[in-house]
């Protein structure tokens, strides 16, 4: 009898979820939209935007077509330039503003202080939650690869940098959405590069 619980809660927790997808396909900009004349382009099979022969001018955003409610996402990412300046990001439940280059949601932020930290973009332009410094300070590998994972369950926002839980948040707010595009930033102000591979998102299913 034992067993056959164990067995239909393990069933029901695989049934919750959904196989990984990946968002990127490592050769086009299927499945994504923004500024891909100036700001974002594709190489050696990597989402690249930004410069480090001249200043960002503002803030773009690459967003999915597709919009999701609960999930986890992982982003393979590098961002270099002036570690005093560079900045990025990687945004979620998170929707564009009409006429406007800017977008409103929550952010995986990257960059200065700002590593491992749960930003609210353009909506309430504010650090949510964010990890002790020192540990932020063993974890970041600057100049090269990086790993996010942003887990969205419910009003539960949950944040790994390199493996290593930096956010774990609940959504106080009721009337803030639970749904809306990814997202991936490069940020204006400074000669940044910010480099993505390796997208996929896993859809969890409503309990």
């Amino acid at each position: 009898m034992r067993l056959l619980s164990m067995l239909v809660l393990l069933a029901s927790a695989l049934a919750a979820r959904a196989e990984p997808v990946k968002l990127f396909d490592g050769k086009t900009f299927d499945g994504w939209e923004g500024d891909t004349k100036t700001t974002w382009r594709i190489e050696d099979g990597a989402i690249v935007g930004g410069s480090l022969e001249k200043e960002v001018p503002r803030n773009e955003f690459l967003c999915t077509t597709k919009t999701y409610g609960d999930f986890e996402l992982k982003v393979t990412f590098k961002l270099l330039g002036d570690k005093a300046k560079a900045n990025a990001g990687i945004q979620f439940r998170t929707k564009r503003i009409p006429n406007h280059h800017e977008v409103s949601g929550y952010q995986a932020d990257m960059g200065q202080q700002y590593w491992g930290a749960l930003y609210d973009e353009s909506r309430r332009k504010k650090i949510l939650a964010q990890p002790d410094k020192t540990v932020v300070e063993k974890l970041v590998k600057h100049d090269d690869w990086n790993e996010y994972v942003i887990r969205c369950e419910g009003p539960k926002v949950q944040l790994w940098l390199n493996g290593t839980k930096t956010v774990d948040y609940t959504e106080a707010d009721e009337k803030i959405e639970r749904d809306g595009v990814i997202a991936l930033q490069v940020h204006g102000g400074g000669k940044t590069k910010a480099i993505y591979k390796s997208v996929t998102i896993e859809e969890l299913k409503a309990k």
